[in-house]
């Protein structure tokens, strides 16, 4: 690695009075693969916003230098041809279209002006070779998982002779498979000489790949840490993002207060018409009072496919099997129901099912309980603004008012609108799908100790998630999902990542 291909010089940036970056500087070798962490609102995505000419010079203040050149990016895709391209979390692909004219859409094979298709495909299956993709160039976006559409977008930034690879969470949504070749592929880019930055929130896997690790908080620059001086440990990177050191990322309940089943499921099945199959079948499954319910599994284990047949519903399951509330049989035939009976979920997809991203926190605080603000039918607003000021407060929502925009909230802060929204239905039974997804360990702190607060006050969750350490830290029993079904539960002190893997794998 010789010199700096990158220098970002006292880059500040404000939005509406609130300032998102303050004089950060950050430089990156050539060749290396560089991370860039901290917590959510940290001023991560921006700072590459502002690199990438998403916000174009004269927005921000300070220099971009890249390749020894002073840069003033006025759109994307002026930084494109310089040779940067970033990655966003959600793939901006052409589902409709094939694998070969997303890698080229915009950037054509022409030959006398007329876009020669052959040459395009015999050129996408270069690219396609590069990133180890071994598909058919004609394959429809749609037709590819995700971890197989995120090597399509890498493939896309090679086809434009990339010097600088942005990727911004880019294992976020990727099974452990995936996100170790994309990994792998980031080791193989280095060899052939192409610098990356990676943002992440997952430090395993920073520490893995990382030759230096940049760490903003707060929109300031707080250090940069360096793999080959042994400075990439957990515990450090935790202390510089959060200010302060996390002994237990997993908070202690001390008294814990189990009571009485809130909820039975027996011998239950859903049965998926469009799939032909079932997607939950004969399920045994009990929460009770007071209790943190762990459900793992792999990905396209029926985890999230049971929650929703059990809570109201709305992907119209064939359902069989008995459904008990406090001990009462009980038939959802609308989510409103399960919301009536005191049960609430959570969804993993906040962005598209859970807010109203261009809607304010305090709409989206009342969105599922607007009888709870109303009177005579009408939302009295100074009702709605009290919901929401206490939620924002009690869920440690990092906003400049209750006025702010969702969409422009960082995702840990998004995720706590979320659960302020359903908490304010007043549930007994809480089902949390992946709530810490793509989120960052501040963040996951804060909502590791407001379910433990939600517990200690009555409630019961359910609670999906992927991260195994997250579920060996949080539950008070684990069910491990395989196929649909339940292949085994273990109370927590007898789980372990070994146990719940076997069944896993079953």
């Amino acid at each position: 690695m010789e010199g700096n291909i990158l220098e970002m010089r006292g880059i500040s940036k404000s939005f509406t009075g609130v300032k998102a970056l303050s004089d950060v500087n950050f430089k990156v070798a050539q060749g290396e693969i560089h991370c860039l962490i901290g917590e959510n609102g940290a001023g991560k995505s921006t700072l590459m916003k502002v690199l990438s000419g998403v916000y174009p010079y004269g927005t921000y203040e300070g220099d971009i230098i890249f390749e020894g050149n002073v840069q003033n990016f006025n759109k994307i895709s002026d930084s494109v041809k310089t040779g940067i391209a970033i990655i966003y979390q959600e793939l901006a692909l052409f589902p409709d279209l094939s694998v070969y004219e997303n890698i080229f859409a915009g950037n054509e094979v022409k030959k006398g002006g007329i876009i020669d298709w052959n040459e395009t495909i015999i050129e996408a299956r270069k690219m396609l070779q590069k990133v180890k993709l071994n598909v058919n160039p004609e394959t429809l976006i749609r037709d590819l998982g995700v971890g197989k559409q995120q090597l399509v977008e890498i493939a896309k930034a090679l086809s434009k002779n990339v010097k600088l690879l942005i990727l911004d969470e880019p294992t976020a949504a990727l099974n452990e498979n995936d996100s170790e070749n994309l990994l792998e592929l980031l080791r193989d880019l280095k060899g052939q000489g192409i610098t990356s930055i990676m943002i992440s929130h997952k430090l395993k896997e920073v520490i893995s790949i990382a030759d230096k690790a940049t760490v903003l908080r707060d929109g300031k620059t707080i250090c940069t840490l360096d793999a080959s001086k042994g400075e990439l440990s957990e515990a450090t990177i935790i202390k510089n993002m959060v200010g302060r050191d996390i002994e237990d990322i997993y908070p202690k309940r001390p008294d814990k207060k189990i009571g009485a089943p809130i909820l039975e499921v027996k011998n239950w099945s859903a049965y998926d018409p469009q799939l032909g199959r079932h997607v939950a079948k004969n399920i045994d499954l009990q929460v009770k009072k007071g209790e943190i319910v762990g459900i793992a599994g792999l990905m396209g284990s029926g985890r999230t496919e049971l929650a929703l047949s059990i809570f109201g519903n709305p992907k119209n399951y064939k359902l069989e099997g008995e459904l008990l509330v406090d001990g009462k049989p009980k038939t959802f035939r609308h989510t409103s129901d399960a919301i009536r009976s005191g049960i609430a979920y959570v969804t993993e997809d906040r962005k598209g099912d859970g807010l109203f991203l261009i809607q304010d926190i305090k709409n989206n605080v009342t969105a599922a309980n607007l009888k709870g603000i109303s009177s005579g039918g009408l939302i009295n607003e100074n009702e709605e603004v009290q919901v929401a000021t206490g939620y924002k407060s009690s869920m440690y929502i990092k906003a400049s008012s209750i006025e702010q925009t969702v969409g422009n909230l960082s995702g840990g802060n998004q995720q706590k609108v979320s659960l302020g929204k359903w908490l304010f239905v007043g549930p007994k039974l809480l089902i949390l799908d992946e709530p810490t997804r793509g989120i960052d360990v501040g963040a996951k702190f804060e909502i590791y100790t407001i379910m433990n607060k939600l517990i200690s006050e009555g409630m019961s969750i359910i609670m999906i998630s992927s991260e195994l350490g997250e579920v060996l830290g949080m539950s008070d029993r684990i069910y491990v999902m395989a196929e649909g079904k339940i292949k085994g539960e273990l109370p927590i002190e007898e789980a372990d990542q070994e146990k719940i893997m076997k069944f896993a794998t079953q």
